[in-house]
Protein backbone atom coordinates (compact mmCIF):
# COMPACT_ATOMS: atom_id res chain seq x y z
CA UNK A 1 0.00 0.00 0.00
CA UNK A 2 1.29 3.45 -0.84
CA UNK A 3 1.26 6.23 1.77
CA UNK A 4 0.22 9.83 1.37
CA UNK A 5 1.25 12.29 4.06
CA UNK A 6 -1.28 13.87 3.44
CA UNK A 7 -2.49 13.18 -0.12
CA UNK A 8 -4.12 15.95 -2.06
CA UNK A 9 -7.75 15.09 -2.81
CA UNK A 10 -7.22 15.08 -6.58
CA UNK A 11 -4.30 12.71 -6.38
CA UNK A 12 -6.25 10.48 -3.99
CA UNK A 13 -9.22 10.51 -6.38
CA UNK A 14 -7.04 9.29 -9.26
CA UNK A 15 -5.57 6.56 -7.06
CA UNK A 16 -9.05 5.33 -6.13
CA UNK A 17 -10.17 5.47 -9.78
CA UNK A 18 -7.29 3.11 -10.62
CA UNK A 19 -8.52 0.65 -7.98
CA UNK A 20 -12.12 0.92 -9.20
CA UNK A 21 -10.97 0.40 -12.80
CA UNK A 22 -9.28 -2.81 -11.75
CA UNK A 23 -12.53 -3.99 -10.15
CA UNK A 24 -14.43 -3.15 -13.35
CA UNK A 25 -12.02 -5.39 -15.25
CA UNK A 26 -12.67 -8.14 -12.69
CA UNK A 27 -16.43 -7.65 -13.16
CA UNK A 28 -16.11 -8.02 -16.92
CA UNK A 29 -14.06 -11.23 -16.60
CA UNK A 30 -16.51 -12.58 -14.00
CA UNK A 31 -19.46 -11.97 -16.34
CA UNK A 32 -17.71 -14.01 -19.03
CA UNK A 33 -17.18 -16.97 -16.71
CA UNK A 34 -19.54 -19.95 -16.14
CA UNK A 35 -19.98 -18.79 -12.52
CA UNK A 36 -22.10 -15.83 -13.64
CA UNK A 37 -25.76 -16.90 -13.53
CA UNK A 38 -27.72 -13.66 -13.06
CA UNK A 39 -30.97 -13.95 -15.07
CA UNK A 40 -34.03 -11.72 -15.18
CA UNK A 41 -36.47 -14.65 -15.12
CA UNK A 42 -34.74 -16.67 -12.36
CA UNK A 43 -34.71 -16.20 -8.60
CA UNK A 44 -31.30 -16.65 -7.01
CA UNK A 45 -30.76 -20.16 -5.68
CA UNK A 46 -28.62 -21.07 -2.68
CA UNK A 47 -25.71 -22.06 -4.93
CA UNK A 48 -25.85 -18.75 -6.81
CA UNK A 49 -26.01 -16.78 -3.55
CA UNK A 50 -22.96 -18.63 -2.26
CA UNK A 51 -21.05 -17.81 -5.46
CA UNK A 52 -22.03 -14.13 -5.17
CA UNK A 53 -21.07 -14.10 -1.49
CA UNK A 54 -17.60 -15.39 -2.28
CA UNK A 55 -17.15 -13.07 -5.27
CA UNK A 56 -18.22 -9.84 -3.55
CA UNK A 57 -16.37 -10.74 -0.32
CA UNK A 58 -13.18 -11.06 -2.38
CA UNK A 59 -13.93 -7.73 -4.08
CA UNK A 60 -14.42 -6.03 -0.71
CA UNK A 61 -11.34 -7.58 0.89
CA UNK A 62 -9.33 -6.70 -2.22
CA UNK A 63 -10.54 -3.14 -1.87
CA UNK A 64 -8.92 -2.96 1.55
CA UNK A 65 -5.61 -4.38 0.32
CA UNK A 66 -5.51 -2.00 -2.65
CA UNK A 67 -6.42 1.03 -0.53
CA UNK A 68 -4.29 4.14 -0.02
CA UNK A 69 -2.88 5.03 3.42
CA UNK A 70 -4.02 8.45 4.57
CA UNK A 71 -3.44 9.84 8.12
CA UNK A 72 -3.21 6.37 9.70
CA UNK A 73 -6.35 5.16 7.91
CA UNK A 74 -7.14 3.58 4.51
CA UNK A 75 -8.96 5.30 1.64
CA UNK A 76 -10.47 2.39 -0.31
CA UNK A 77 -13.11 0.94 -2.61
CA UNK A 78 -14.14 -1.76 -0.10
CA UNK A 79 -17.78 -0.67 0.07
CA UNK A 80 -18.50 -1.66 -3.56
CA UNK A 81 -18.62 -5.34 -2.55
CA UNK A 82 -21.25 -5.29 0.24
CA UNK A 83 -23.44 -2.60 -1.38
CA UNK A 84 -23.72 -4.42 -4.71
CA UNK A 85 -24.15 -7.78 -2.95
CA UNK A 86 -27.10 -6.31 -1.04
CA UNK A 87 -28.65 -4.75 -4.15
CA UNK A 88 -28.44 -8.04 -6.06
CA UNK A 89 -29.12 -10.63 -3.36
CA UNK A 90 -30.99 -8.85 -0.59
CA UNK A 91 -30.28 -8.00 3.07
CA UNK A 92 -28.85 -11.39 4.10
CA UNK A 93 -26.27 -11.42 1.29
CA UNK A 94 -25.35 -7.75 1.73
CA UNK A 95 -25.04 -8.09 5.51
CA UNK A 96 -22.96 -11.28 5.15
CA UNK A 97 -20.47 -9.72 2.74
CA UNK A 98 -20.34 -6.53 4.83
CA UNK A 99 -19.70 -8.46 8.04
CA UNK A 100 -16.89 -10.57 6.57
CA UNK A 101 -15.13 -7.61 4.95
CA UNK A 102 -15.76 -5.44 8.03
CA UNK A 103 -14.11 -7.97 10.32
CA UNK A 104 -11.22 -8.22 7.87
CA UNK A 105 -10.80 -4.43 7.94
CA UNK A 106 -10.90 -4.41 11.74
CA UNK A 107 -7.89 -6.77 11.84
CA UNK A 108 -5.83 -4.15 9.99
CA UNK A 109 -5.96 -1.89 13.03
CA UNK A 110 -5.67 1.88 13.13
CA UNK A 111 -7.74 4.48 14.93
CA UNK A 112 -10.61 3.96 12.40
CA UNK A 113 -10.61 0.14 12.56
CA UNK A 114 -13.81 -0.16 14.61
CA UNK A 115 -15.59 2.62 12.70
CA UNK A 116 -14.72 1.08 9.31
CA UNK A 117 -15.75 -2.40 10.46
CA UNK A 118 -19.15 -1.07 11.57
CA UNK A 119 -19.66 1.10 8.48
CA UNK A 120 -18.77 -1.71 6.03
CA UNK A 121 -21.38 -3.98 7.65
CA UNK A 122 -23.94 -1.16 7.61
CA UNK A 123 -23.27 -0.45 3.91
CA UNK A 124 -24.08 -4.06 3.01
CA UNK A 125 -27.32 -3.79 4.98
CA UNK A 126 -28.24 -0.55 3.18
CA UNK A 127 -27.85 -2.25 -0.21
CA UNK A 128 -30.03 -5.12 1.00
CA UNK A 129 -32.75 -2.79 2.29
CA UNK A 130 -32.89 -0.99 -1.05
CA UNK A 131 -33.29 -4.39 -2.73
CA UNK A 132 -36.10 -5.26 -0.30
CA UNK A 133 -37.85 -1.94 -0.94
CA UNK A 134 -37.99 -2.46 -4.70
CA UNK A 135 -39.00 -6.09 -4.23
CA UNK A 136 -42.04 -5.04 -2.18
CA UNK A 137 -42.87 -2.44 -4.82
CA UNK A 138 -42.84 -5.24 -7.45
CA UNK A 139 -40.06 -3.33 -9.21
CA UNK A 140 -37.13 -5.59 -8.36
CA UNK A 141 -35.35 -4.84 -11.63
CA UNK A 142 -34.81 -1.26 -10.45
CA UNK A 143 -32.48 -2.50 -7.72
CA UNK A 144 -30.12 -3.54 -10.53
CA UNK A 145 -30.18 -0.10 -12.14
CA UNK A 146 -26.77 1.67 -12.39
CA UNK A 147 -28.46 4.85 -11.13
CA UNK A 148 -29.77 3.00 -8.07
CA UNK A 149 -26.33 1.51 -7.44
CA UNK A 150 -24.65 4.93 -7.69
CA UNK A 151 -27.14 6.69 -5.39
CA UNK A 152 -27.11 3.83 -2.86
CA UNK A 153 -23.33 3.93 -2.77
CA UNK A 154 -23.39 7.71 -2.30
CA UNK A 155 -25.68 7.34 0.73
CA UNK A 156 -23.60 4.44 2.08
CA UNK A 157 -20.35 6.41 1.81
CA UNK A 158 -21.91 9.46 3.49
CA UNK A 159 -22.98 7.12 6.30
CA UNK A 160 -19.43 5.79 6.53
CA UNK A 161 -18.01 9.27 6.94
CA UNK A 162 -20.59 9.98 9.67
CA UNK A 163 -19.73 6.74 11.51
CA UNK A 164 -15.99 7.64 11.38
CA UNK A 165 -16.75 11.02 12.96
CA UNK A 166 -18.96 9.47 15.66
CA UNK A 167 -16.87 6.39 16.57
CA UNK A 168 -13.23 7.19 15.72
CA UNK A 169 -11.13 8.95 18.34
CA UNK A 170 -9.54 11.44 18.66
CA UNK A 171 -12.26 13.43 16.91
CA UNK A 172 -9.79 16.01 15.54
CA UNK A 173 -7.90 13.32 13.58
CA UNK A 174 -11.17 11.78 12.43
CA UNK A 175 -12.35 15.16 11.13
CA UNK A 176 -9.03 15.77 9.35
CA UNK A 177 -9.29 12.34 7.73
CA UNK A 178 -12.89 12.83 6.53
CA UNK A 179 -11.99 16.20 5.02
CA UNK A 180 -9.29 14.51 2.90
CA UNK A 181 -10.92 11.16 1.93
CA UNK A 182 -14.62 12.10 1.93
CA UNK A 183 -15.08 13.59 -1.53
CA UNK A 184 -12.64 11.25 -3.39
CA UNK A 185 -14.18 8.08 -1.88
CA UNK A 186 -17.78 9.22 -2.45
CA UNK A 187 -17.12 10.15 -6.09
CA UNK A 188 -14.92 7.18 -7.01
CA UNK A 189 -17.01 4.53 -5.27
CA UNK A 190 -20.39 5.90 -6.42
CA UNK A 191 -19.29 6.06 -10.07
CA UNK A 192 -17.53 2.70 -9.73
CA UNK A 193 -20.65 1.01 -8.27
CA UNK A 194 -22.81 2.41 -11.10
CA UNK A 195 -20.39 1.16 -13.78
CA UNK A 196 -19.91 -2.18 -12.03
CA UNK A 197 -23.69 -2.72 -11.91
CA UNK A 198 -23.99 -1.60 -15.53
CA UNK A 199 -21.57 -4.37 -16.59
CA UNK A 200 -23.47 -7.00 -14.58
CA UNK A 201 -26.89 -5.91 -15.83
CA UNK A 202 -25.86 -5.56 -19.48
CA UNK A 203 -24.40 -9.05 -19.45
CA UNK A 204 -27.61 -10.36 -17.88
CA UNK A 205 -29.68 -8.66 -20.58
CA UNK A 206 -27.53 -10.24 -23.29
CA UNK A 207 -28.19 -13.67 -21.79
CA UNK A 208 -31.91 -12.90 -21.54
CA UNK A 209 -32.08 -11.73 -25.14
CA UNK A 210 -30.23 -14.81 -26.31
CA UNK A 211 -32.55 -17.00 -24.25
CA UNK A 212 -35.62 -15.26 -25.66
CA UNK A 213 -34.35 -15.64 -29.22
CA UNK A 214 -33.56 -19.30 -28.53
CA UNK A 215 -37.06 -19.88 -27.11
CA UNK A 216 -38.75 -18.05 -29.99
CA UNK A 217 -36.79 -20.07 -32.52
CA UNK A 218 -37.63 -23.35 -30.77
CA UNK A 219 -41.33 -22.48 -30.58
CA UNK A 220 -41.32 -21.47 -34.24
CA UNK A 221 -39.75 -24.79 -35.21
CA UNK A 222 -42.27 -26.63 -33.02
CA UNK A 223 -45.16 -24.82 -34.70
CA UNK A 224 -43.84 -25.55 -38.20
CA UNK A 225 -43.13 -29.22 -37.53
CA UNK A 226 -46.15 -30.17 -35.41
CA UNK A 227 -48.51 -30.93 -38.29
CA UNK A 228 -45.66 -32.40 -40.33
CA UNK A 229 -44.67 -34.95 -37.68
CA UNK A 230 -48.31 -35.90 -37.23
CA UNK A 231 -47.77 -37.91 -40.44
CA UNK A 232 -44.98 -39.89 -38.78
CA UNK A 233 -41.23 -40.20 -39.38
CA UNK A 234 -40.80 -41.24 -43.01
CA UNK A 235 -38.82 -40.50 -46.21
CA UNK A 236 -41.74 -38.34 -47.37
CA UNK A 237 -41.68 -36.12 -44.27
CA UNK A 238 -37.88 -35.94 -43.76
CA UNK A 239 -37.01 -33.46 -46.62
CA UNK A 240 -39.48 -30.84 -45.37
CA UNK A 241 -38.28 -31.36 -41.80
CA UNK A 242 -34.63 -30.90 -42.81
CA UNK A 243 -35.47 -27.71 -44.72
CA UNK A 244 -37.25 -26.21 -41.70
CA UNK A 245 -34.32 -26.99 -39.40
CA UNK A 246 -31.82 -25.51 -41.87
CA UNK A 247 -33.85 -22.30 -42.24
CA UNK A 248 -34.21 -21.83 -38.49
CA UNK A 249 -30.66 -22.73 -37.39
CA UNK A 250 -28.75 -21.23 -40.35
CA UNK A 251 -26.09 -23.97 -40.13
CA UNK A 252 -24.17 -25.23 -43.17
CA UNK A 253 -26.27 -28.34 -43.81
CA UNK A 254 -28.84 -30.61 -42.18
CA UNK A 255 -29.25 -34.37 -42.64
CA UNK A 256 -31.91 -36.72 -41.31
CA UNK A 257 -31.40 -40.48 -41.17
CA UNK A 258 -33.24 -43.54 -39.98
CA UNK A 259 -31.23 -46.43 -38.55
CA UNK A 260 -29.94 -47.58 -41.92
CA UNK A 261 -29.96 -44.81 -44.54
CA UNK A 262 -30.05 -41.07 -45.21
CA UNK A 263 -33.66 -39.89 -45.53
CA UNK A 264 -32.93 -36.25 -46.35
CA UNK A 265 -30.01 -33.86 -46.84
CA UNK A 266 -30.11 -30.13 -47.54
CA UNK A 267 -27.49 -27.36 -47.58
CA UNK A 268 -23.82 -27.46 -48.53
CA UNK A 269 -22.55 -30.73 -49.98
CA UNK A 270 -25.72 -31.92 -51.69
CA UNK A 271 -23.62 -32.99 -54.69
CA UNK A 272 -22.28 -35.99 -52.77
CA UNK A 273 -24.50 -36.30 -49.67
CA UNK A 274 -27.60 -37.84 -51.22
CA UNK A 275 -30.83 -39.20 -49.72
CA UNK A 276 -31.39 -42.93 -50.07
CA UNK A 277 -27.74 -43.87 -49.57
CA UNK A 278 -26.72 -46.13 -46.65
CA UNK A 279 -25.15 -44.63 -43.54
CA UNK A 280 -21.34 -44.74 -43.84
CA UNK A 281 -20.38 -42.28 -41.09
CA UNK A 282 -18.87 -43.87 -37.98
CA UNK A 283 -20.12 -40.96 -35.83
CA UNK A 284 -23.71 -41.56 -36.97
CA UNK A 285 -23.41 -45.28 -36.28
CA UNK A 286 -22.03 -44.47 -32.84
CA UNK A 287 -24.94 -42.16 -32.04
CA UNK A 288 -27.49 -44.78 -33.15
CA UNK A 289 -25.80 -47.57 -31.19
CA UNK A 290 -25.14 -45.65 -27.97
CA UNK A 291 -28.16 -43.32 -28.01
CA UNK A 292 -25.81 -40.44 -27.10
CA UNK A 293 -24.94 -37.17 -28.84
CA UNK A 294 -21.74 -37.16 -30.92
CA UNK A 295 -20.04 -33.83 -31.63
CA UNK A 296 -17.05 -33.43 -33.93
CA UNK A 297 -16.00 -29.79 -33.76
CA UNK A 298 -13.33 -30.10 -36.47
CA UNK A 299 -10.61 -28.85 -34.09
CA UNK A 300 -10.19 -31.01 -31.01
CA UNK A 301 -12.21 -33.79 -32.60
CA UNK A 302 -11.60 -33.88 -36.35
CA UNK A 303 -14.38 -34.39 -38.86
CA UNK A 304 -13.64 -35.96 -42.22
CA UNK A 305 -16.33 -36.57 -44.82
CA UNK A 306 -16.35 -40.25 -45.87
CA UNK A 307 -17.71 -39.43 -49.35
CA UNK A 308 -15.50 -36.63 -50.68
CA UNK A 309 -12.03 -35.38 -49.75
CA UNK A 310 -12.74 -31.69 -50.38
CA UNK A 311 -16.20 -31.63 -48.76
CA UNK A 312 -17.07 -28.04 -47.71
CA UNK A 313 -18.30 -29.23 -44.30
CA UNK A 314 -15.91 -29.14 -41.37
CA UNK A 315 -17.86 -30.09 -38.23
CA UNK A 316 -20.98 -32.07 -37.32
CA UNK A 317 -23.39 -32.56 -34.44
CA UNK A 318 -25.14 -35.96 -34.52
CA UNK A 319 -28.15 -36.20 -32.21
CA UNK A 320 -30.01 -39.53 -31.85
CA UNK A 321 -33.77 -39.30 -32.29
CA UNK A 322 -35.36 -41.34 -29.52
CA UNK A 323 -39.00 -42.35 -29.32
CA UNK A 324 -39.37 -43.89 -25.92
CA UNK A 325 -36.15 -45.82 -25.41
CA UNK A 326 -35.67 -46.70 -29.05
CA UNK A 327 -33.37 -44.79 -31.42
CA UNK A 328 -35.32 -44.46 -34.68
CA UNK A 329 -32.77 -42.27 -36.46
CA UNK A 330 -30.61 -39.16 -36.16
CA UNK A 331 -30.67 -35.45 -36.90
CA UNK A 332 -27.30 -34.12 -38.06
CA UNK A 333 -26.28 -30.45 -38.09
CA UNK A 334 -23.17 -29.59 -40.13
CA UNK A 335 -21.12 -26.39 -40.17
CA UNK A 336 -18.85 -25.47 -43.02
CA UNK A 337 -15.08 -25.78 -42.76
CA UNK A 338 -13.18 -22.92 -41.07
CA UNK A 339 -16.38 -21.74 -39.35
CA UNK A 340 -16.86 -22.26 -35.63
CA UNK A 341 -19.85 -24.40 -34.66
CA UNK A 342 -21.78 -22.03 -32.37
CA UNK A 343 -22.59 -23.39 -28.92
CA UNK A 344 -26.14 -22.01 -29.22
CA UNK A 345 -26.64 -24.11 -32.37
CA UNK A 346 -25.33 -27.14 -30.52
CA UNK A 347 -27.77 -26.54 -27.67
CA UNK A 348 -30.56 -25.83 -30.12
CA UNK A 349 -29.84 -28.99 -32.08
CA UNK A 350 -29.97 -31.15 -28.96
CA UNK A 351 -33.11 -29.47 -27.63
CA UNK A 352 -34.76 -29.55 -31.03
CA UNK A 353 -34.24 -33.28 -31.36
CA UNK A 354 -35.85 -33.85 -27.96
CA UNK A 355 -38.78 -31.68 -29.06
CA UNK A 356 -39.23 -33.61 -32.31
CA UNK A 357 -39.00 -36.90 -30.43
CA UNK A 358 -41.77 -35.72 -28.09
CA UNK A 359 -43.93 -34.74 -31.06
CA UNK A 360 -43.35 -38.13 -32.70
CA UNK A 361 -44.22 -39.88 -29.44
CA UNK A 362 -47.38 -37.82 -29.19
CA UNK A 363 -48.32 -38.61 -32.80
CA UNK A 364 -47.65 -42.30 -32.20
CA UNK A 365 -49.80 -42.24 -29.05
CA UNK A 366 -52.61 -40.46 -30.89
CA UNK A 367 -52.47 -43.01 -33.70
CA UNK A 368 -52.62 -45.88 -31.23
CA UNK A 369 -55.56 -44.25 -29.44
CA UNK A 370 -57.47 -43.87 -32.70
CA UNK A 371 -56.73 -47.48 -33.63
CA UNK A 372 -57.96 -48.56 -30.21
CA UNK A 373 -61.22 -46.66 -30.68
CA UNK A 374 -61.73 -48.28 -34.08
CA UNK A 375 -60.93 -51.69 -32.62
CA UNK A 376 -63.46 -51.13 -29.84
CA UNK A 377 -66.10 -50.09 -32.34
CA UNK A 378 -65.44 -53.16 -34.45
CA UNK A 379 -65.57 -55.35 -31.35
CA UNK A 380 -68.89 -53.83 -30.36
CA UNK A 381 -70.23 -54.37 -33.89
CA UNK A 382 -68.99 -57.96 -33.85
CA UNK A 383 -70.78 -58.59 -30.57
CA UNK A 384 -73.99 -56.81 -31.58
CA UNK A 385 -74.42 -58.01 -35.15
CA UNK A 386 -74.59 -61.81 -34.69
CA UNK A 387 -77.12 -61.56 -31.82
CA UNK A 388 -79.14 -58.85 -33.54
CA UNK A 389 -78.96 -60.60 -36.92
CA UNK A 390 -80.17 -63.92 -35.45
CA UNK A 391 -83.14 -62.27 -33.70
CA UNK A 392 -84.00 -60.20 -36.79
CA UNK A 393 -84.00 -63.20 -39.13
CA UNK A 394 -86.08 -65.22 -36.67
CA UNK A 395 -88.61 -62.38 -36.50
CA UNK A 396 -88.74 -61.99 -40.30
CA UNK A 397 -89.16 -65.76 -40.69
CA UNK A 398 -92.13 -65.75 -38.32
CA UNK A 399 -93.77 -62.76 -40.05
CA UNK A 400 -93.18 -64.22 -43.49
CA UNK A 401 -95.82 -66.94 -42.80
CA UNK A 402 -98.44 -64.27 -42.12
CA UNK A 403 -97.44 -61.18 -44.13
CA UNK A 404 -94.90 -61.59 -46.95
CA UNK A 405 -95.04 -57.87 -47.86
CA UNK A 406 -94.12 -56.79 -44.34
CA UNK A 407 -91.41 -59.43 -44.18
CA UNK A 408 -89.92 -58.04 -47.40
CA UNK A 409 -90.00 -54.49 -45.93
CA UNK A 410 -88.22 -55.71 -42.78
CA UNK A 411 -85.54 -57.36 -44.90
CA UNK A 412 -85.00 -54.01 -46.61
CA UNK A 413 -84.70 -52.30 -43.22
CA UNK A 414 -82.19 -54.93 -42.08
CA UNK A 415 -80.16 -54.46 -45.27
CA UNK A 416 -80.22 -50.66 -44.77
CA UNK A 417 -79.05 -51.03 -41.17
CA UNK A 418 -76.12 -53.29 -42.09
CA UNK A 419 -75.19 -51.16 -45.11
CA UNK A 420 -75.05 -47.99 -43.01
CA UNK A 421 -72.82 -49.77 -40.50
CA UNK A 422 -70.33 -50.52 -43.25
CA UNK A 423 -70.32 -47.06 -44.83
CA UNK A 424 -70.38 -44.75 -41.82
CA UNK A 425 -67.55 -42.39 -40.86
CA UNK A 426 -65.68 -43.97 -37.91
CA UNK A 427 -65.37 -40.63 -36.09
CA UNK A 428 -68.30 -38.23 -36.49
CA UNK A 429 -71.79 -38.36 -37.98
CA UNK A 430 -74.62 -35.87 -38.24
CA UNK A 431 -77.65 -36.31 -36.05
CA UNK A 432 -79.64 -36.98 -39.22
CA UNK A 433 -77.38 -39.93 -40.09
CA UNK A 434 -77.64 -41.30 -36.54
CA UNK A 435 -81.46 -41.09 -36.68
CA UNK A 436 -81.55 -42.84 -40.06
CA UNK A 437 -79.42 -45.64 -38.62
CA UNK A 438 -81.65 -45.88 -35.55
CA UNK A 439 -84.85 -45.80 -37.64
CA UNK A 440 -83.87 -48.95 -39.55
CA UNK A 441 -82.96 -50.64 -36.28
CA UNK A 442 -86.27 -49.65 -34.63
CA UNK A 443 -88.41 -50.97 -37.47
CA UNK A 444 -87.00 -54.42 -36.86
CA UNK A 445 -87.28 -54.18 -33.07
CA UNK A 446 -90.90 -52.99 -33.24
CA UNK A 447 -91.68 -56.03 -35.39
CA UNK A 448 -90.12 -58.28 -32.71
CA UNK A 449 -91.96 -56.77 -29.76
CA UNK A 450 -95.21 -55.88 -31.56
CA UNK A 451 -97.52 -53.91 -29.25
CA UNK A 452 -95.20 -54.20 -26.26
CA UNK A 453 -92.85 -51.51 -27.68
CA UNK A 454 -93.74 -47.93 -28.51
CA UNK A 455 -91.11 -45.44 -29.70
CA UNK A 456 -91.63 -41.68 -29.39
CA UNK A 457 -89.20 -39.38 -31.23
CA UNK A 458 -89.15 -35.67 -30.38
CA UNK A 459 -86.32 -34.06 -32.40
CA UNK A 460 -85.78 -30.38 -33.15
CA UNK A 461 -85.37 -30.34 -36.96
CA UNK A 462 -82.93 -27.41 -36.71
CA UNK A 463 -80.41 -29.78 -35.09
CA UNK A 464 -80.26 -32.47 -37.78
CA UNK A 465 -76.80 -31.37 -39.01
CA UNK A 466 -75.21 -31.23 -35.56
CA UNK A 467 -72.16 -33.51 -35.36
CA UNK A 468 -71.73 -36.20 -32.69
CA UNK A 469 -69.58 -39.34 -32.37
CA UNK A 470 -70.65 -42.11 -34.73
CA UNK A 471 -72.56 -45.05 -33.21
CA UNK A 472 -73.87 -42.99 -30.27
CA UNK A 473 -77.68 -43.26 -30.39
CA UNK A 474 -78.16 -46.92 -31.36
CA UNK A 475 -76.42 -48.46 -28.27
CA UNK A 476 -78.47 -46.21 -25.96
CA UNK A 477 -81.78 -47.16 -27.59
CA UNK A 478 -80.77 -50.83 -27.71
CA UNK A 479 -80.00 -50.65 -24.00
CA UNK A 480 -83.41 -49.12 -23.28
CA UNK A 481 -85.16 -51.92 -25.22
CA UNK A 482 -83.00 -54.92 -24.27
CA UNK A 483 -82.58 -54.16 -20.56
CA UNK A 484 -85.72 -52.10 -20.07
CA UNK A 485 -88.81 -52.75 -22.17
CA UNK A 486 -87.94 -56.44 -22.83
CA UNK A 487 -88.02 -57.14 -19.08
CA UNK A 488 -91.44 -55.54 -18.53
CA UNK A 489 -94.67 -57.57 -18.37
CA UNK A 490 -96.76 -54.69 -19.69
CA UNK A 491 -96.16 -52.52 -22.79
CA UNK A 492 -93.48 -49.84 -22.53
CA UNK A 493 -92.27 -46.74 -24.33
CA UNK A 494 -88.83 -45.59 -25.41
CA UNK A 495 -88.67 -41.81 -25.76
CA UNK A 496 -85.92 -39.95 -27.63
CA UNK A 497 -85.92 -36.21 -26.97
CA UNK A 498 -83.34 -34.03 -28.76
CA UNK A 499 -83.45 -30.29 -28.10
CA UNK A 500 -81.34 -27.16 -27.68
CA UNK A 501 -80.95 -25.43 -24.34
CA UNK A 502 -78.80 -22.32 -24.55
CA UNK A 503 -75.69 -23.13 -26.58
CA UNK A 504 -75.81 -26.85 -25.76
CA UNK A 505 -77.65 -29.70 -27.51
CA UNK A 506 -79.30 -32.24 -25.19
CA UNK A 507 -80.06 -35.86 -26.13
CA UNK A 508 -82.27 -37.84 -23.71
CA UNK A 509 -83.16 -41.52 -24.15
CA UNK A 510 -85.78 -42.77 -21.66
CA UNK A 511 -87.59 -46.02 -20.96
CA UNK A 512 -90.46 -46.96 -18.60
CA UNK A 513 -88.71 -49.87 -16.89
CA UNK A 514 -86.50 -48.01 -14.42
CA UNK A 515 -84.30 -51.11 -14.05
CA UNK A 516 -80.86 -49.61 -14.73
CA UNK A 517 -79.50 -49.62 -11.16
CA UNK A 518 -80.70 -53.10 -10.33
CA UNK A 519 -79.33 -54.36 -13.65
CA UNK A 520 -75.75 -53.13 -13.36
CA UNK A 521 -75.40 -53.55 -9.61
CA UNK A 522 -72.71 -50.84 -9.70
CA UNK A 523 -70.50 -52.96 -11.95
CA UNK A 524 -70.42 -50.83 -15.13
CA UNK A 525 -72.25 -49.67 -18.24
CA UNK A 526 -71.88 -52.66 -20.54
CA UNK A 527 -69.74 -52.85 -23.68
CA UNK A 528 -71.78 -50.68 -26.07
CA UNK A 529 -72.61 -47.90 -23.61
CA UNK A 530 -69.11 -47.95 -22.13
CA UNK A 531 -67.60 -47.26 -25.57
CA UNK A 532 -70.09 -44.43 -26.16
CA UNK A 533 -69.18 -42.92 -22.78
CA UNK A 534 -65.42 -43.17 -23.41
CA UNK A 535 -65.65 -41.69 -26.90
CA UNK A 536 -67.69 -38.75 -25.64
CA UNK A 537 -65.12 -38.09 -22.92
CA UNK A 538 -62.22 -38.40 -25.38
CA UNK A 539 -63.73 -36.05 -27.96
CA UNK A 540 -65.27 -33.53 -25.54
CA UNK A 541 -62.89 -33.78 -22.58
CA UNK A 542 -64.44 -33.14 -19.15
CA UNK A 543 -67.79 -31.93 -20.51
CA UNK A 544 -68.46 -35.24 -22.30
CA UNK A 545 -69.78 -38.59 -21.08
CA UNK A 546 -73.14 -40.15 -20.25
CA UNK A 547 -75.37 -38.88 -17.46
CA UNK A 548 -77.71 -41.49 -16.02
CA UNK A 549 -80.81 -40.99 -13.88
CA UNK A 550 -82.87 -43.94 -12.66
CA UNK A 551 -86.19 -43.83 -10.80
CA UNK A 552 -86.57 -47.55 -9.91
CA UNK A 553 -89.48 -49.31 -11.61
CA UNK A 554 -90.59 -46.05 -13.22
CA UNK A 555 -87.97 -44.40 -15.41
CA UNK A 556 -84.39 -44.65 -16.69
CA UNK A 557 -82.99 -41.61 -18.50
CA UNK A 558 -79.60 -41.55 -20.21
CA UNK A 559 -78.53 -38.04 -21.24
CA UNK A 560 -75.83 -36.58 -23.44
CA UNK A 561 -74.91 -32.90 -23.58
CA UNK A 562 -73.03 -31.58 -26.61
CA UNK A 563 -71.62 -28.26 -25.34
CA UNK A 564 -71.52 -25.34 -27.75
CA UNK A 565 -72.80 -27.47 -30.64
CA UNK A 566 -73.94 -25.43 -33.61
CA UNK A 567 -76.00 -26.66 -36.56
CA UNK A 568 -73.98 -26.56 -39.77
CA UNK A 569 -75.07 -24.63 -42.84
CA UNK A 570 -78.07 -26.20 -44.50
CA UNK A 571 -79.69 -27.50 -41.31
CA UNK A 572 -83.36 -28.28 -41.68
Amino acid sequence: MSTLEPAPMLKLLFSLIQVVSFFLLVAYVYCKSPAYRLRRSEALGSGQKLALFIFFSLISIGGTYLGVRVHGAIANARAIGPVLAGLIGGPALGLGVGLVSGIHRFTFGGFTALACGISTTAEGLIGGLVHLYFQRKAAQDRSLSPLTAGLTMLVAELLQMLIILVVARPFREAWALVRVIGVPMILANSCGAALFMSILRDRRDIYDLAGTAFTDRTLRIAERTLALLGKGFSPEVAPDLATIILQETDVGAVAITDRESVLAFTGLGTDHHRPGTPILSASTRQAITSGEVVFLDGVRKPYQCTLKQDCPLGSVLVVPLLVGRDVIGTIKLYEKAHKRFLSINRTLGEGLTELLASQLTRAHFQEQKELLVLAELKLAHAQIHPHFLFNSLATIQAIMRKDAVRARALLNHLADFLRMNLKRNPELSTLQEELAHVSAYLEIEKARFEDQLTVALDVDPALLQVKLPTFTLQPLIENAIKHGIAEMLEPGTVRVHIFREGAAVHIDVEDDAGSFKSRIGGSGLGMGMDIVDRRLRTLMRESGGLRIHCDPDRLTRISIVLPGAEPTEGAA
